[in-house]
């Protein structure tokens, strides 16, 4: 595999015929659209398209491209099972390597002529009396599909803090996720916001060639060390030659990360284990006893999100970084005032302060059975069975959808999990073209009242504020178990758990142009 990324993207589809239907409508071509797609070709369900928004695959591996921007999960346990790769040049891939294996994976698997560029989402909605699912496009498009499947992903809009003058700001002002690649840092007094998984990649960086680098954090995170490495042309040889090599590599990572989830997961004598390693981690690198001060985190490990770096705490030493934990008072057109009055001047703010996470509401208009409003029906907190389907809003799946992210482990193996339970769903349908699913309510009911009762007892819901949770405290982001238990149960679909639709006969009959003018 070509590790270099591949510019010349393919050119945007043509305009959706909006009077044509299509048994499944893909929304997004990040990991989870990109694998589905494949797995739907090689098990010969072809009637489909792929709906992005941009102007190629990647989703946030796309997006993300400011310095330092790299994966913190194993290079081998980050990548499709049945498509792997053996010439990862680093144990933890950077941007632009998981970057081209995806468009490598596209052009391999010939998805080119499913792809739709420049289709954003704008809302959906399901005619019951013709199980179609209306897709509107904000360009004024309209595709018609028997089934959807939202593969939009959790980390594509970005989080703007809520800080007094902001856009009074007159130098640089960027979120990591909306980088621009023209920056150049040299010479520059530059000033990062929030301590996160970005930051931590992004300060080293910044670091090297930045006059003056102001790190601006109100939580300290957990870090502990990556032992990033690079991966030697003869490892990758002996993969390329023999690959069963690298399915025991994979395996041996998975089972390292699953070990993990009985520390991070609850509470318990290895949480304080981990802790432990962690404070040895600050204590071998800090030597200045007021910087580790700062950098000592007071939450049980795991409640947030555990970072791992060889070289953020190091780059907090430079002489030319500042820690400031004193808090933001607000900004001004030249810099940045904290808590304690200090102003720091400054030419460029970068704000790495994550992402919207839908842990309530949903992002865009969808309108299922009776009219129902899937951002009513989340308010309260999203919800969904096995993470992807939804009582109300038949032949509709989600891809990562509530309660599916990996708190220790490769998102890649929940989402090869939703494939396999999304291709035994899109097959009944096919079987019964005249039919639509719907969740049973009382099914959706019983697994979430049960995966509830299981975050209890858990380190997210030990007290820290954290992204994963709903302003009142439920987790609606996590898997609260090992993901091999998400794989177990993600292998089984059973029918019952759905009431089956028939359509009838006379609205088969029914013209395209009517569905889409009711």
């Amino acid at each position: 595999m070509n590790s270099a990324v591949d510019k010349k993207h393919t050119p945007p589809a043509e305009a959706v015929d909006n009077t044509d239907i299509i048994e499944t409508a893909i929304i997004g071509a990040g990991f989870g659209g990109i694998g589905l797609a494949i797995r739907m070709q090689q098990q010969g369900l072809q009637d489909f398209l792929i709906f992005e928004k941009a102007d190629d695959v990647g989703g946030v591996w796309r997006d993300n491209i400011y310095p330092g921007a790299a994966c913190d999960v194993p290079s081998h346990l980050y990548s499709f099972s049945f498509e792997p790769n053996p010439d990862w040049g680093r144990r933890f891939s950077p941007q632009q390597e998981i970057y081209s294996y995806l468009q490598y994976c596209t052009r391999k698997h010939n998805l080119k002529d499913k792809l739709c560029y420049g289709h954003e989402l704008n809302s959906m909605r399901f005619d019951e009396e013709r199980g179609l699912w209306i897709i509107e496009f904000t360009e004024g498009r309209r595709q018609l599909a028997r089934s959807v499947v939202m593969a939009i992903g959790a980390l594509n809009i970005p989080q703007y803090p809520n800080i007094k003058g902001l856009q009074d700001f007159k130098g640089r002002l960027m979120h990591t996720a909306e980088w621009d690649a023209e920056f150049k840092p040299n010479g520059k007094r530059i000033a990062v916001i929030g301590t996160g998984a970005s930051a931590i990649q992004a300060i080293p960086e910044l670091q090297k060639t930045a006059d003056s680098l102001a790190v601006f954090q109100r939580t300290p995170p957990w870090v502990m060390p990556k032992f990033d490495k690079k991966i030697k042309p003869s490892e990758a040889r002996r993969f390329r030659r023999f690959p069963f090599l690298q399915r025991l590599s994979r395996g041996v990572q998975y089972s390292i990360a699953e070990s993990v989830v009985l520390g991070f997961l609850w509470d318990s004598f290895l949480t304080r284990i981990f802790e432990k390693v962690g404070r040895s981690h600050l204590r071998k690198v800090i030597k200045d006893p007021v910087l580790r001060e700062k950098l000592t985190p007071s939450y049980s490990m795991g409640c947030k999100r555990v970072l791992l770096s060889d070289d953020y705490y190091p780059a907090l030493q430079k002489p030319n970084v500042s820690l400031i934990d004193s808090g933001i008072s607000h900004i001004d057109e030249t810099g940045v005032v904290d808590a304690n009055g200090q102003h720091h001047e400054l030419d460029a703010i970068v704000l790495a302060t994550g992402f919207k996470v839908p842990v309530a509401g949903s992002p865009m208009p969808v309108y299922g059975m009776a009219g129902r409003n899937l951002n009513d029906d989340w308010a309260e907190g999203s919800e969904a069975y096995k993470g992807m389907t939804v009582s109300g809003y038949p032949n509709m799946l989600y891809m990562m959808g509530p309660n599916t992210g990996p708190g220790n482990t490769s998102v890649i193996y929940y989402i090869e999990s939703q494939i396999h339970y999304a291709l035994k769903y899109l097959k009944r349908l096919r079987r019964q073209p005249e039919h639509y699913l719907d969740l049973r309510k009382d099914v959706q009911r019983r697994f979430n009242d049960d995966l509830q009762a299981k975050m209890e007892g858990t380190t997210w819901t030990s007290g820290c504020n954290s992204w994963y949770l709903t302003p009142s405290g439920k987790n609606t982001t996590l898997w609260p178990s090992f993901s091999w238990r998400y794989r177990l149960m993600t292998k089984k679909f059973t029918f019952a758990d759905y009431y089956a639709f028939k359509v009838e006969p006379d609205q088969l009959e029914t013209s395209d142009e009517q569905v889409l003018a009711s």
